[in-house]
């Protein structure tokens, strides 16, 4: 299925609803640290209930040690720093969608420096961003769809 990854994610909720998103549809969770939490936490184990023995994780040291990890697969990043609607993408099994730190989103220079590779979702003008989780969701359902949600 594909890989959802989240760079340095700061609120346990957002997380646990992700990894429960990722156990109902077959998707990897992978987790770049440094996080600002522990996977421990109770708030993100209540979020994600008792999907957690489901769900199939990965906690990698760094950015850079995520991407030797992946080498060679293909990614995409979502933010709110681009134009590129997430509907105009194809996605494929073991694809993999990055998504930032809550507060601040993915890193610059990895934006510049991919911008083919940027993906948004449509956003009424003004406001800062949809609720990461649900910005997850939005874009897992919408890889899933496009797979008529195959699970491998």
């Amino acid at each position: 299925m594909f890989n959802i990854v989240l760079v340095e994610p700061v609120i346990p909720p957002n997380t646990g609803n992700i990894a429960r998103t990722c156990a109902i549809t077959g998707c990897k969770l992978h987790l770049v640290e440094p996080l600002g939490f522990s996977i421990e936490s109770k708030y993100v184990k209540r979020a994600g209930l008792d999907y957690w023995s489901e769900v199939d994780l990965t906690v990698h040291r760094s950015l850079d040690d995520f991407f030797k990890f992946c080498s060679g697969h293909s990614f995409y990043l979502a933010t709110t720093k681009s134009t590129n609607l997430y509907t105009n993408f194809n996605y494929r099994p073991n694809d993999f969608i990055l998504f930032g730190c809550e507060t601040k989103g993915l890193p610059e220079r990895l934006l510049a420096q991919n911008p083919e590779r940027c993906i948004t979702l449509p956003m009424k003008s003004g406001l800062r961003s949809l609720n990461l989780s649900n910005a997850v969701a939005v874009v897992v359902y919408e890889a899933w769809r496009q797979n008529n949600f195959q699970i491998s």
